[in-house]
């Protein structure tokens, strides 16, 4: 499919990708009420579901992006926004990210999909849901992307995807946030990691973290280092970020499945906009507002005004997977 001509055109400030991706999670304040529900994993693990029902027959699973949790806002809105429109939704927090630690030394990472297919089968197998769409945001996207282009036994009730600001090529993207434009974000995102090794190495002595390096650790490969390629049996971060990099995966896609990446995002570099994959598919559809930051999409001030994305997200729904209430 053509890259898909999507207008977004938000108020001044807004216009500052930086403004838009930062004005959501700190001063968006949605509220919901999940029914959460824990599920045993494969593995002698947990997975924490967050539900939010109104009788469908229609289940969106929606998985959040790196450090975030159900409670993170655009998880709330769009959540909020699927319910009033006739569909039920599903939160996936990825492991340690429920607000209570995994019982593993293994967590997650952006290419950890066994997680996704287990929670797929999950709710396929124990509940009576005729479609199941999945929607992801920045590294849960690229969960998204990765997951219905690497298994070929999806069940037939997933209808199809739905990507957010994600970084599809990890050793471009990984490259992009050592930036100082996104000094702020990266180092936010070291400091929850940070916290969340320390408590690992303290429930798991056997794990060999070295303190002092991790207290200087200024990007992600310093982490990926000492966690992600041990622990989860890579032989680089260069290795890690190629194999589970959603990319290559994306020509695999069977169902119809919708990127949005705004042309602004400061996290994404110029192989995150996968054109040759969109104009050569007919399932795989890609929307590059100009505007929009990471996860943002907010047009204005006015809370009645800034459901550009859960609106987009509800179209593709409505007119392409053709799914109704």
């Amino acid at each position: 499919m053509p890259i898909i001509s999507d207008t977004f055109s938000p108020s001044l400030p807004f216009k500052s990708a930086h403004f838009n991706t930062v004005y959501r999670p700190l001063f968006m304040k949605d509220t919901i009420k999940y029914k959460r529900k824990r599920i045993t994993t494969w593995d002698a693990d947990f997975i924490d579901l967050d539900f939010s029902l109104v009788e469908s027959k229609t289940l969106v699973l929606l998985i959040h992006g790196l450090e975030g949790s159900s409670q993170s806002n655009y998880m709330i809105t769009t959540s909020n926004h699927l319910n009033n429109i006739g569909f039920d939704t599903v939160c996936m927090n990825l492991r340690g990210c429920s607000g209570e630690d995994n019982l593993l030394l293994e967590t997650y990472h952006s290419g950890k999909t066994d997680d996704v297919e287990f929670v797929i089968k999950h709710l396929n197998s124990n509940y009576n849901y005729e479609n199941i769409i999945i929607i992801g945001f920045s590294l849960g996207g690229n969960l998204t992307l990765k997951f219905l282009g690497e298994y070929s036994d999806i069940p037939s009730e997933v209808k199809g995807g739905i990507a957010v600001s994600v970084p599809v090529d990890l050793t471009s993207s990984q490259a992009e946030l050592n930036k100082l434009k996104n000094k702020i974000y990266l180092n936010e995102f070291l400091r929850t990691m940070k916290l969340k090794l320390l408590q690992k190495a303290e429930k798991f002595p056997d794990f060999q973290l070295d303190k002092e390096l991790l207290f200087k650790a200024s990007k992600f490969r310093h982490l990926e280092k000492q966690y992600t390629v041990p622990v989860f049996g890579f032989k680089s971060s260069e290795d890690y970020w190629e194999k589970a990099s959603a990319k290559p995966f994306i020509p695999e896609i069977k169902v119809p499945t919708l990127l949005i990446n705004a042309l602004d995002d400061s996290f994404l570099s110029k192989e995150c906009y996968p054109i040759k994959e969109a104009k050569n598919m007919k399932n795989f559809y890609l929307s590059t507002p100009n505007y929009g930051g990471h996860v943002g999409f907010i047009s204005s001030f006015s809370n009645t005004e800034n459901r550009w994305l859960e609106q987009r997200i509800s179209k593709f729904i409505h007119e392409t997977l053709g799914i109704k209430p």
